[in-house]
């Protein structure tokens, strides 16, 4: 199963978060930087081929399925502990919990459904979809962070980070209401 290049990609994304941490903190004012956000892209880039790939190979496993997501929590979280310990500022703050308490939060409630047999009520659903490639973005802006050809690209991400908090909260109150029944 791990010599799946549908998995490979998953594990390459995971060991992709230390290099990227390490290209942050080594010189986060310049060619770090740029080195820590081509990092970061290209984990976020294995994102999308890696379910791409399982798909079109054949190659989708439980194991898959479940180490996929647990990349791209491991992923958002560092980057958003990262920047939030760089510039801690109160919005950015607000964001970060709202983000890793409902990754805590969906994690724990999907655990539970599963225990119950009843995991498909709480599978990914399109408002996930679009949190994570939004929470993706911004971070992807937020790391750079400087004017870019005009572009105010800190601004930028601040603005995508707010969306994708109101889009976890979205995803966070859907899931949880599917599942509502069941955790009465």
């Amino acid at each position: 199963m791990i010599s799946q290049p549908a998995m490979k990609l998953t594990l390459l994304r995971i060991a992709l978060i230390p290099l990227f941490v390490f290209f942050y903190y080594i010189h986060p004012e310049s060619w770090g930087q740029w080195l820590a956000l081509i990092a970061y892209a290209l984990a976020c880039i294995t994102d999308y081929f890696d379910g791409y790939l399982a798909r079109k190979l054949g190659e989708v496993s439980a194991f898959g399925a479940f180490l996929d997501p647990v990349a791209d929590k491991l992923m958002v979280c560092a980057v958003l502990i990262i920047v939030l310990q760089h510039y801690p500022e109160s919005w950015l703050m607000v964001c970060t919990l709202i983000i890793i308490g409902r990754e805590v939060w969906i994690s724990a409630l999907r655990e539970w459904m599963s225990s119950i047999g009843q995991r498909d009520i709480v599978a990914v659903a399109k408002v996930g979809k679009w949190k994570t490639t939004t929470q993706m973005l911004a971070l992807g802006f937020l790391i750079y962070r400087k004017p870019f050809i005009g572009l105010p690209i800190w601004h930028i991400g601040q603005v995508l980070l707010i969306i994708a908090a109101l889009l976890t909260l979205s995803s966070m109150i859907a899931y949880t209401k599917g599942a509502w029944q069941q955790l009465k």
